[in-house]
């Protein structure tokens, strides 16, 4: 991929990047020709040099580097620029704003063609020019955008069960969290909201305990649940909030510190404030978090089961395809079935890959796709969709989508 852009600043220049793209399908030195001038029309553009021995396009640009204009060129011009896909797990992510944030983090990397973040999953699909560009540069963006993340990998079996105990984790934690600001949170609702709604609770309140007693085990309780069950919101809001991207956990802080300073001034200090003023929020805070609590709880659950129902579905593909080779059925794993390959299907199987019916009839449960139980005819010309079940007849069909 495009190696790292480099600036090179001069006091008696503009600010330079420089960008290095594989580029395929030269083979003389019109191509080279070819390539250059295409990229020299580029705008912003400064030079552009190619060369044909090591397949690779050096682009220099006057101000910040354009990859997706370079690549337009270079695909313009008849040639081709190898691109890789990775996939990375996100951690943090709270709402549609942070999914913003981290696509935007990961789409200034040098190199990156397009970012794709979705919150449901915590996963980041990042489609970038092939070579020099690292794990390690689009971890360090979305870490630098305030998120954590880590490379997924195929050849990684326990990165799902990793991600599960991750998850698992997650929520036991919210659930012990929730419990225990809502014992928290109920004295101090029950204390400031009842005497609202109940005149009997109020005349009881300030009779037994005083309203200045009740201030203080309003704000023993609710400063309980600000350093504990809610200190996460802070561990994240504030630093967000210094970095000129608030998120909901800065929204949370805000709301939550607003409440409770102006009641601990309200408690302690009521004649800083303007006569009639001095009243107490404490309920608010807390009220703020516990709810806040509930929702998380509620979005890992939900979160939680999502990722399950992924994967029982892709545990519906099957694992090897019949395919004919050289005259001959034989048995290779999925991913090494190639568009355009005849595959064999016999009655009760897995269907392993999507395709087009060229010899046979029989019947395919696409229930997993369509929800209707009864089983749809196919022959000749008919698709078929990878992971339904042949019912009762053999087939075989052209490969038209691999897995990848």
């Amino acid at each position: 991929m495009a190696s790292v852009a480099q600036q090179d600043v001069n006091p008696s220049m503009s600010s330079v990047t420089r960008l290095s793209l594989p580029v395929e399908g030269m083979t003389c030195a019109s191509c080279v020709g070819r390539v250059e001038r295409a990229l020299k029309e580029v705008t912003g553009v400064q030079m552009a040099s190619v060369n044909l021995a090591t397949e690779r396009a050096d682009i220099t640009f006057t101000g910040l580097a354009d990859p997706q204009a370079a690549v337009r060129a270079i695909e313009s011009a008849g040639y081709t620029v190898r691109e890789e896909t990775t996939e990375l797990a996100i951690e943090d992510m709270t709402c549609a704003s942070c999914v913003g944030r981290v696509e935007k983090a990961l789409a200034k990397v040098p190199g990156v063609l397009e970012a794709t973040v979705n919150l449901a999953t915590e996963r980041a699909r990042v489609r970038h020019l092939a070579g020099g560009l690292s794990t390690a540069d689009l971890e360090a963006a979305v870490e630098q955008a305030g998120y954590k993340s880590r490379r997924l990998s195929a050849e990684t079996p326990t990165a799902g069960d990793q991600d599960a105990e991750r998850r698992e984790s997650e929520a036991r934690a919210l659930r012990r969290d929730l419990l225990v600001a809502s014992i928290l949170t109920l004295p101090v609702f029950i204390l400031e909201m009842g005497s609202h709604l109940i005149p009997a609770m109020h005349h009881w309140v300030m009779g037994f305990l005083g309203q200045q007693s009740s201030w203080y085990i309003q704000f023993a309780l609710a400063t309980l649940v600000l350093i504990g069950p809610g200190l996460r919101f802070f561990q994240k809001g504030v630093p967000a909030l210094l970095r000129g991207a608030p998120d909901m956990n800065s929204l949370v802080s805000l709301g939550t510190v607003a409440a409770y300073g102006y009641s601990v001034v309200a408690t302690f200090t009521p004649k800083v404030l303007p006569q009639g003023t001095a009243n107490v929020y404490f309920e608010a805070a807390v009220v703020i978090v516990t709810l806040i609590l509930l929702g998380r709880m509620l979005e890992a659950r939900a979160k939680g089961r999502t990722s399950q129902a992924i994967k029982r579905l892709v545990g519906l593909q099957a694992r090897t395809a019949r395919v004919e080779r050289n005259g001959e059925a034989i048995e290779i794993a999925l991913d090494q079935v190639a568009t355009g390959d005849v595959v064999l299907v016999r009655p009760g199987e897995k269907i392993p890959v999507d395709g087009e019916v060229v010899e046979g009839t029989s019947y395919v449960d696409e229930s997993m796709i369509t929800g209707e139980p009864v089983p749809v005819s196919k022959g000749a010309g008919a698709e078929v969709v990878g992971g339904t079940i042949n019912k009762t007849g053999a087939f075989s069909f052209r490969v038209t989508k691999v897995g990848a």
